[in-house]
């Protein structure tokens, strides 16, 4: 079975999200590709405040997981418009994890849609949109298994 991974674009600010998701999950960068780093092509022209802007880097989350992210300049794509068609879903193994990632990833947040606390189909969920504009949910099932 094929493994998923999360590859977060953004407009500018690449440096700083995965300063902040390496704080949060605690896990060291896999390491950074800039749009500088790229050899020479004639046919493509990377503006000078663009070269520094990350063209690739990653976080290993977990054996399974690889958050990975990039930012869209000119020239390389769309300008990225974010929203909630699509969430990271954390589901996490105790409450203590979920409240630790909980408080971490909202920090600053945009906006917090559900705060953490329990549900018809969790002891803990929350959703939310981080400083970022990336929207993510906390879950921790606990004794609300299904079946």
């Amino acid at each position: 079975m094929a493994k998923v991974h999360f590859y977060l674009n953004f407009n500018g600010n690449c440096d700083e999200a995965f300063t902040f998701y390496q704080s949060v999950f605690e896990v060291p960068s896999l390491g950074t590709h800039r749009f500088g780093d790229m050899p020479e092509d004639p046919h493509v022209t990377i503006p000078a405040e663009q070269k520094n802007k990350v063209l690739h880097t990653a976080l290993q989350i977990n054996e399974q997981v690889m958050l990975m992210g990039s930012d869209c300049v000119e020239g390389f794509g769309p300008k990225v418009t974010f929203g909630t068609g699509t969430y990271i879903m954390l589901d996490t193994d105790t409450p203590e994890e979920a409240q630790k990632l909980h408080t971490r990833l909202t920090k600053d947040a945009q906006n917090i849609e559900m705060d953490l606390g329990e549900t018809f189909f969790a002891e803990l969920f929350s959703s939310f949109i981080d400083r970022f504009g990336i929207a993510w949910m906390v879950h921790y099932e606990g004794n609300k298994k299904l079946g």
